[in-house]
């Protein structure tokens, strides 16, 4: 008798590590990791580089402090700087050096070489090294569907785009935004202004405004610059913003209908057991809705405003890119 209780407590217990282990299963790192991350704007910035900052704080709170070690250096938008940050972090000894922006692609395979067991990061990229992962946000993927959401939503049938640069990350936002808004309502205009600049916060609040003179009653856009523009659409009754990279509902609460939000930390664990692996760079890192890595979230103050049959529409598309079902295009390459 007394050796089936054994028998069962056993299989409880097993049960038991089943349910709570529904998620992917990330191995604490034998010793401490050391991570050094570089942004070419703020960890406050409510948009990229915060939501970076966000998904490190993530993991070192899951791992803990004593297994997880990470600083940062802010305003690194000149590669002189930025590339002078990187080898004395190298120097140092850390183990991770994320430098979190396209721009410095070019700058990490100059110096990654002169560090082979250091494992660099750099993203929105693709072209990666043996010690460097590039990492690449599916940005299209949300922005098809908060264009569906824009489309169908809208009542002067105008939406905007505040734009940094036309490359990057930005492009693909910019590209899937217009493809969901042309599925849902092909009446529906898009309108679209770039600042020239990832940073431009006036800038941007003013092209928001050009914008909403022009009739467009929900905008979005991407880079650190968008918050410029959220706060330019919240001075406007019956004007709704749309956030990518993280949830900007904070910044505008009775105007930000919904966001895409990045889920870095999914990109940062990953990085940490492929070094636990030996692998240090080497691969293409993507964030997507397949891959739990994006989030579409709504303003739980503002979704009633969305009609049921919206929501439903929308979740369909989202299960239909998870599926592969539904493809969001890419601009061609010229």
């Amino acid at each position: 008798m007394r050796k089936y209780r054994v028998v069962i407590v056993v299989i409880l217990a097993f049960a038991m590590l089943i349910a709570a282990g529904s998620g992917p299963i990330y191995s604490a790192p034998a010793k401490k990791i050391r991570v050094a991350m570089l942004m070419a704007s703020t960890i406050d910035d409510m948009a990229w580089s915060q939501s970076m900052y966000e998904g490190l704080k993530a993991v070192q709170k899951e791992l803990g402090a004593d297994k997880l070690e990470f600083v940062t250096s802010e305003r690194m938008g000149n590669p002189v700087d930025a590339g002078a940050a990187i080898r004395q972090y190298a120097d140092q000894g850390f183990d991770i050096i994320i430098a979190h922006g396209a721009q410095y692609q070019s700058v990490l395979m100059e110096l990654a070489p002169d560090f082979p067991k250091t494992t660099f990061a750099y993203g929105t990229g693709f072209t990666a090294a043996p010690n460097i992962f590039a990492y690449d946000p599916q940005a299209q993927e949300g922005a098809y569907l908060m264009g569906m959401i824009a489309a169908l939503m809208s009542k002067s049938g105008i939406v905007g785009i505040v734009g940094p640069v036309e490359s990057g990350d930005a492009i693909k936002y910019n590209y899937g935004f217009q493809q969901g808004v042309a599925a849902a309502n092909p009446n529906v205009k898009v309108r679209i202004a770039y600042t020239g600049s990832f940073g431009d916060i006036v800038g941007a609040g003013e092209l928001a405004k050009v914008h909403m003179d022009a009739k467009a009653d929900i905008l979005t856009g991407s880079a650190q610059q968008a918050v410029g523009a959220a706060r330019a659409v919240a001075e406007r009754s019956g004007v709704y913003w749309m956030s990518t990279d993280m949830d900007q509902a904070s910044l505008a609460p009775d105007h930000v209908l919904a966001a895409q939000v990045y889920h870095w930390e999914k990109v940062v664990k990953a990085i940490i057991d492929y070094r636990a692996q030996g692998i240090l760079g080497g691969k293409h890192l993507t964030l997507s809705f397949s891959d739990g890595a994006l989030e579409l979230r709504y303003n739980p103050k503002l979704v009633s405003k969305i009609p049921k049959n919206v929501l439903d529409l929308v979740e369909k598309a989202k299960q239909g890119i998870i599926s592969g079902a539904l493809k969001v295009e890419l601009p061609k390459k010229k």
